[in-house]
């Protein structure tokens, strides 16, 4: 007589095994959300150092017309809301400083960085009148944390890069908790920062000097 020929389990996973499966599974996921998430700043960075390039270029193009640079805007002021990303000559001279954020507005700019922060806007009172055709220095220095890089500048703008923390939203709110360098560049002085990015610092800066927007208004006929 034959012996019954015994019946194998059927092929599976153990728990084990499933634990395995899964936990590859999951670090596979991290790392492709890892990957993506860097494409993605890779892609705003390269996105807000262009959006730099044109605002020079429109701050260039609005003082070869009207002979000054802009005023900054309010950057109290709610988006969609009357004089939100205008020129405001009352934000020259006295306390203010000539400091607010970019006129996006009057300039026909997008009104925010990548990560729905205004640019902050700094321009020496002369300049943002027609006095500055008397050719005096600017009062903007840029320092890279140590050394002075730009002195005398007519005018700067920064993006508060992916942590936003000195910038203004569309609601016309600051958020708060810079620090160190990154609060500087926040704040209403005539010293400003532009170094490599690090964890404590992700800050894009851009400015004009003076010898370029010279050249510029000269070129365009606006300066004898």
């Amino acid at each position: 007589m034959r012996p019954v020929p015994r019946i194998r389990a059927a092929a599976g996973f153990s728990l084990i095994e499933l634990a395995i499966v899964l936990v590859i599974v999951a670090l596979l996921a991290g790392g492709l959300m890892m990957t993506l998430s860097t494409q993605q700043e890779i892609q705003r960075l390269s996105e807000v150092r262009r959006q730099l390039a044109d605002i020079r270029e429109a701050l260039l193009g609005f003082a070869i017309i009207n002979g000054r640079l802009p005023a900054p805007a309010d950057p109290s002021i709610a988006s969609g809301t009357a004089g939100a990303g205008e020129s405001d000559d009352k934000l020259i001279g006295g306390a203010n400083k000539g400091f607010g954020v970019l006129p996006w507005t009057t300039l026909g700019l997008p009104e925010t960085d990548p990560w729905g922060q205004r640019f902050t806007y700094k321009v020496s009172d002369d300049f943002a009148t027609s006095d500055f055709m008397l050719m005096t220095p600017g009062s903007i220095t840029v320092t890279d944390g140590a050394v002075n890089i730009a002195t005398n500048l007519p005018a700067i703008v920064i993006s508060h890069g992916r942590n936003g923390l000195g910038g203004y939203d569309r609601y016309g709110q600051i958020r708060g908790g810079a620090l160190g360098d990154e609060k500087l560049n926040a704040s209403n002085t005539a010293t400003f920062v532009s170094r490599t990015q690090a964890p404590d610092f992700d800050d894009e800066v851009i400015w004009i000097p003076l010898p370029i927007l010279m050249s510029r208004m000269l070129t365009a006929g606006r300066l004898p």
